[in-house]
């Protein structure tokens, strides 16, 4: 804590390449993502499981540098929304002054990119951005632990949004936000004001 309020905190470099045909975005990194430098550190987090699940490699197994190496033989990036950010604790709704990554840069570090997914509310909520940009978008339950729903249940969410299709192929047209329930919605706040770098 600095200044009687959370600390100013700092995201993770994205998993991209020039192949990079489909991008998962997340909202910001956990504290044990950032002590790890590793996304999705979290032992509770079922983001490796849930994509080693849909990809048929044994993610949770690997070093973190074979798991990139894995995803992007996919053809599959990870990134987060949010460059930096204050937060105290793990929630996604303790995020305060988020700053957006650059997403400029995107056409020309990942020219093959067509799909952005978003795991999770939070993220979702730049899906219009990116559909204004003419990238295909899905928002999927979160693979976070606060999110409750069952890992199968996520699974077949993940799977029929069409992660790990290749992305010449026309994905099943579904709005994975309407198959949740209400309920859960309610539990996020209103997007902060989100300031640009430079601001």
């Amino acid at each position: 804590m600095t200044g009687g309020g959370p600390a100013l905190l700092h995201g993770l470099p994205p998993i991209l390449d020039a192949g990079v045909g489909s991008l998962i975005l997340g909202s910001f990194p956990s504290p044990a993502s950032l002590a790890a430098a590793h996304y999705y550190a979290h032992r509770q987090n079922q983001f490796w499981r849930l994509l080693g699940a849909l990809l048929a490699e044994p993610l949770p197994e690997l070093d973190y540098a074979d798991k990139q190496r894995r995803l992007l033989k996919h053809g599959i990036g990870v990134w987060d929304v949010y460059r930096q950010c204050r937060r105290e604790g793990a929630l996604d709704t303790a995020i305060q002054s988020p700053v957006l990554n650059d997403f400029a840069g995107l056409r020309r570090d990942a020219p093959a990119l067509r799909r952005v997914f978003f795991n999770g509310q939070t993220a979702g909520r730049c899906a219009v951005w990116f559909q204004q940009q003419g990238y295909e978008t899905c928002v999927l339950p979160s693979t976070s632990p606060a999110y409750t729903l069952a890992f199968e249940r996520k699974l077949a969410l993940w799977r029929a949004a069409g992660i790990g299709v290749p992305s010449g192929n026309q994905l099943t047209a579904m709005t994975i936000p309407d198959t949740l329930d209400h309920e859960s919605h309610d539990r996020f706040p209103p997007l902060p004001r989100v300031e640009r770098e430079g601001s």
